[in-house]
C-alpha cells in the first residue's frame, strides 16, 4: 500500500501539492494549549514528510502560486500603504519603521554569532519574523547571487528547515509577549487602558459585548406610531426633531397616501409615521409619548444591508460621530467596520479610511444615496477581473526583473518583488477609481491562501530529503536563536511605543502586533483586553510591516552573502 502510494506520488507530483495542503489544514487548525500550528506550518510539515518520497516538482509551480500570492498581499494592503507614504498618519509610520529595523537587525546579528550559513539565516528571519512571504523573495535573491546550482539549491533547501524551526515559538512567542509581558513591562492595566480609551472616543465601558460593537449602532428596527394633535413631533421640519438622536423618520401615511419623508417635512396631525432607530430610542423617547400603530403597508419598505468600499475623500478621516451628522447619514446604520482584514470597534470617535470596509443597513433609498457620496458598494459577485490579475502581476515583473549591479551583486526586485509593488499600486488605485480591478474578499483570499500554501508545499516537498540531516545539523541553533530573535524586536517595540512614540497602551500592543503582522498575536491581545480596541493601531503598521518584511527576506540574502 505504500508502495503503491508513493509510486503515484512520484508520477503524479500535483497529488502530492494537494495531499500536503489537505493535511495542513485538517492539522493547522488543532489547539494544544490555546495554540495552534497554523495552515502554513501545518502544510510545510506535511511536505517535508510527504517529501521522503523523492518527488521531482517543477520550479515553475512554485514561482507561479508565489507571485499570485504576493500580488494578492500587495493589493490587500495597498489602500494603508500608500496613506501611509503621503504622511498621514506619520507617527504610526515611524513606529512601524523603528520595530522593523529591529526585526531586521536582531535576526541578522543573531545568525552572524550563531554562524549559521545563508540559508538557514534567511530562514531564522522568515520563521522568527513570522513572515512566510520572505521564504520565496529570499529564493529567489539566492539564485541571483551567481552561486552554482548545488550551492544555490543547497541554501535553498536551508529556508525552509530553519523557518519551521523558528516559526512556532515566533507566533506564540510573540503573542505571549505582547499580551501577557508587555503590559507588565510598562506597569498597565491593559482592560482598564482600553475601557478608559473606549471612553475617550465616546463610548461606554458597560455595553462592549463580545462582538465588539457598541450598542449605540447595534438593534435597529422600524416602528410606526400615529402623531396626535399637542405632539411635540408638530410644526418643524423633521431633521430638527430629537436633536443628537439617531431615529429618523422615513415614510409617512397621509390621508391614504404613502409619501417619502425627506429632512425637510413637516408631520402633521393624524400622520402614520415610520420611525427607524435603536429599539431602545424608539421604546424610550416614541413610545410612551405616542400611540403605535398597525401598518404593515407602511412597515413593508425595501432594505438594504451592504459592504461598501471607502473611497471618498470628504469621508475620510471623520469619525463615525462626524460623519452620523451629516446629510448621507440620514436613515443609515453601520453594523460593522473593517480594515485589512480586521473588525474595528464601532464607537463615536472611530476614525474612518479610504480603503476602508464598512457594513451599512438601513432603506434601499437612502443606502444608495449615501454609496453615491462615499464610496463603492461590494455587492456580493462570482467574478473576478483577471485581465486586471493578469496584466498587473505581468507588468510588475517585468519592472521586477531589471537589475542594478552593486557590489558585484545584480540587485533587483525579482519578480514575485515586481508583483507585490504591483500589487500595492493597483490595490490603491482600487480605492480611487473602483470601477475597475475587483477582487471579491473571498477571491482575493483563495489567490492568498492558495498561493502562499501551495508555494510552501512545494518548498517543504523539494527539501524533504534533506530535512532531517539539516535539522540534526543546526536544529538546537536555530531554536535558541529564534527565540531571540523574536522576542528581542517585540520588547523593544513596547517600550519603543510607550515611552518614545507615546501611544496609548490601549492601542499600542496592536500597533506591535501590526508591525509585525502577527494576527494571532492581536487576537490574544484583543482577548486579554477584552476588547476590540487594540485593533485601532493594528492597520497602518500591518500595512508597512507586510510590505517592507516581505522585501527584507532579499536584503537579509544581501547582507549576509
Amino acid at each position: 500500500m505504500v508502495d503503491w502510494l508513493v509510486n503515484i506520488l512520484q508520477n503524479y507530483p500535483e497529488l502530492a501539492v494537494f495531499l500536503s495542503i489537505g493535511i495542513g489544514f485538517l492539522v493547522g487548525p488543532w489547539k494544544v494549549m490555546g495554540f495552534s500550528l497554523g495552515t502554513v506550518t501545518a502544510t510545510l510539515l506535511a511536505a517535508v514528510v510527504i517529501g521522503q518520497a523523492q518527488i521531482d516538482i517543477d520550479s515553475a509551480v512554485k514561482s507561479t502560486f508565489f507571485i499570485m500570492f504576493i500580488f494578492a498581499v500587495g493589493y490587500g494592503v495597498g489602500p494603508q500603504f500608500i496613506r501611509g507614504l503621503k504622511a498621514d498618519g506619520a507617527r504610526e509610520v515611524l513606529f512601524a519603521l523603528s520595530v522593523l529595523a529591529l526585526c531586521l537587525v536582531i535576526p541578522i546579528i543573531a545568525a552572524k554569532v550563531a554562524g549559521l550559513e545563508l540559508g538557514y539565516a534567511a530562514g531564522l528571519y522568515a520563521g522568527s519574523q513570522t513572515i512566510s512571504a520572505a521564504i520565496g523573495v529570499a529564493t529567489d535573491q539566492i539564485g541571483q547571487l551567481g552561486l552554482s546550482a548545488e550551492q544555490a539549491k543547497t541554501y535553498a533547501n536551508q529556508i525552509p528547515i530553519a523557518y519551521a524551526v523558528t516559526y512556532i515559538y515566533g507566533t506564540i512567542g510573540s503573542a505571549i509577549i505582547l499580551a501577557k509581558i508587555g503590559p507588565r513591562l510598562i506597569g498597565v492595566d491593559l482592560v482598564a487602558a482600553c475601557k478608559e480609551y473606549e471612553a475617550k472616543l465616546g463610548g461606554t465601558t458597560s455595553v462592549e459585548t463580545g462582538d465588539g460593537i457598541v450598542s449605540a449602532y447595534r438593534a435597529i428596527e422600524a416602528r410606526a406610531f400615529e402623531i396626535p394633535e399637542g405632539s411635540d413631533l408638530l410644526g418643524q421640519p423633521v431633521k430638527n426633531l430629537m436633536p443628537g438622536i439617531r431615529i429618523y423618520a422615513e415614510r409617512l401615511r397621509r390621508d391614504g397616501k404613502i409619501i417619502e419623508v425627506d429632512d425637510n417635512t413637516v408631520l402633521q396631525v393624524g400622520d402614520i409615521v415610520m420611525f427607524s432607530g435603536r429599539r431602545a430610542d424608539l421604546v424610550g423617547l416614541l413610545e410612551t409619548n405616542l400611540t403605535e400603530a398597525d401598518a404593515p403597508d407602511l412597515l413593508s419598505i425595501p432594505s438594504e444591508k451592504l459592504d461598501v468600499l471607502i473611497t471618498s475623500k470628504e469621508v475620510h478621516n471623520k469619525t463615525l460621530e462626524e460623519l452620523s451628522k451629516l446629510s448621507i447619514a440620514r436613515g443609515i446604520y453601520v453594523s460593522k467596520l473593517m480594515r485589512n482584514m480586521q473588525d474595528l470597534p464601532l464607537l463615536p470617535g472611530t476614525v474612518v479610511h479610504r480603503g476602508d470596509i464598512v457594513t451599512i443597513q438601513g432603506s434601499k433609498r437612502h443606502v444608495e444615496a449615501a454609496i453615491a457620496q462615499i464610496g463603492y458598494a461590494d455587492r456580493p459577485v462570482d467574478t473576478t477581473d483577471l485581465a486586471f490579475v493578469g496584466w498587473g502581476i505581468f507588468i510588475g515583473g517585468i519592472i521586477g526583473t531589471l537589475s542594478v549591479i552593486m557590489g558585484g551583486f545584480p540587485i533587483s526586485l525579482s519578480t514575485t518583488g515586481g508583483a507585490l509593488l504591483a500589487g500595492l499600486v493597483l490595490g490603491w488605485l482600487r480605492t480611487v477609481h473602483p470601477t475597475f480591478g475587483r477582487i471579491p474578499g473571498p477571491a482575493l483570499w483563495l489567490m492568498n491562501t492558495l498561493g502562499l500554501n501551495v508555494f510552501i508545499a512545494v518548498i517543504g516537498i523539494t527539501a524533504g530529503p534533506g530535512f532531517v540531516a539539516g535539522l540534526q545539523q543546526a536544529g538546537i541553533a536555530l531554536l535558541l536563536w529564534g527565540i531571540v530573535a523574536t522576542s528581542l524586536p517585540m520588547i523593544f517595540a513596547v517600550y519603543v511605543g510607550h515611552y518614545v512614540f507615546k501611544f496609548h497602551p490601549a492601542i499600542l500592543f496592536g500597533a506591535c502586533a501590526g508591525a509585525r503582522t502577527t494576527t494571532a498575536a492581536l487576537g490574544m491581545i484583543q482577548e486579554a483586553a477584552q476588547s476590540r480596541i487594540p485593533a485601532l493601531g493594528y492597520g497602518m503598521p500591518y500595512a508597512i510591516g507586510n510590505t517592507l518584511l516581505t522585501i527584507f527576506g532579499m536584503v537579509v540574502v544581501l547582507i549576509l552573502s
